[in-house]
């Protein structure tokens, strides 16, 4: 599973996800939402859910549009303890 969070800028290049660090951080706080790119596949993304579902996590994803343009859109993922 090869992650990327979503761009923070049109011209930057996606940052690639950690999933400790994703954990980590879900330790910290009771839910927590992540954007990820357009570039992940949807495949990748499903098993990121398959991950935190198998360990009693509930996960919501939605698609985001931004703009205007079919290709402006990026993940929503919120995942609660």
């Amino acid at each position: 599973m090869d992650l990327k969070f979503a761009r923070t800028d049109i011209t930057a290049k996606p940052k690639k996800a950690e999933l400790a660090k994703m954990e980590a951080s879900l330790e910290k706080e009771d839910s927590v939402i992540f954007y990820f790119d357009r570039e992940n596949s949807h495949k990748d993304l499903l098993e990121l859910q398959d991950f935190f579902e198998s360990k009693g996590k509930s996960f919501y994803m939605n698609e985001v549009k931004y703009g205007l343009s079919d290709s402006e859109y990026m993940y929503q993922v919120h995942i609660i303890n």
